[in-house]
This record gives structure tokens, sequence and C-alpha cells, in this order.
């Protein structure tokens, strides 16, 4: 069955200055997700924020150039991911549709098949 990421983009800045009540809330909701499609998941995470990112990339003299900080500064970053196993895109959209994601939205992408 294929395999898609769900990936959860959210507002830093709002996700800062949520209060405790309101993050317990957000917590809650993941955990009804996940009890709700424990049988399509197969992983996810929830990820720090993008100041704890450590980023490398190919320099043109072919060393590597390593950084602190995401790749980009955008308003709304990769927060956390789940993996799903879902029969079609269409499946994985109704999935897709109920993952909490307050202050961004949600991407689908089908899991590569590499053999």
């Amino acid at each position: 069955m294929p395999q898609y990421a769900i990936l959860i983009y959210t507002d830093e800045a709002a996700l800062a200055n949520m209060s405790q009540h309101e993050f317990g809330q957000v917590l809650q909701e993941h955990k009804a997700f996940g009890a709700k499609h424990g049988a399509v998941l197969r992983g996810g995470s929830g990820l720090e924020l993008t100041e704890t990112a450590t980023s490398l990339r190919q320099d043109s003299s072919g060393g590597l150039l390593v950084t602190d900080g995401a790749f980009v500064e955008t308003k709304e970053a990769l927060g956390g991911y789940y993996i799903i196993e879902a029969g079609d895109l269409d499946e994985a959209i109704e999935v897709a549709k109920q993952v909490p994601a307050r202050y961004g939205g949600v991407e689908i992408r089908p899991l590569r098949v590499v053999s």
C-alpha cells in the first residue's frame, strides 16, 4: 500500500506566543488524531523550532557549508509530520484533512519507493 508524508506547517511566531493551556489543547488534538487514525499511521513527530536547525549545503568549491538555522526564513515552517498508509491520494487527503494545523496547513507527499 502506498505511503504518504503529511507535512505540518505552522506559524512559529503564533506557536511561540501560545499559552500553556492552548499548547495542551493542541497536544490533545494530536493525541486524538493518532487514536482515530492509528490503523494507518506509520510514524510521525513534532519538530523543534527552526532556530534549532542546522543546514548543510555544498558550496561552489565542492566543500560543505554548515550554518545555523533553516535554509530559508518563512512565515510558516515545517513543524512536524505524520507518515501514513493509504490506498491512494484521495484516501490520504481524507486523513490529512483531520490533522490539527491550528496556525498553518498541511502538505501531502507520496513517499518514493526505491528498489
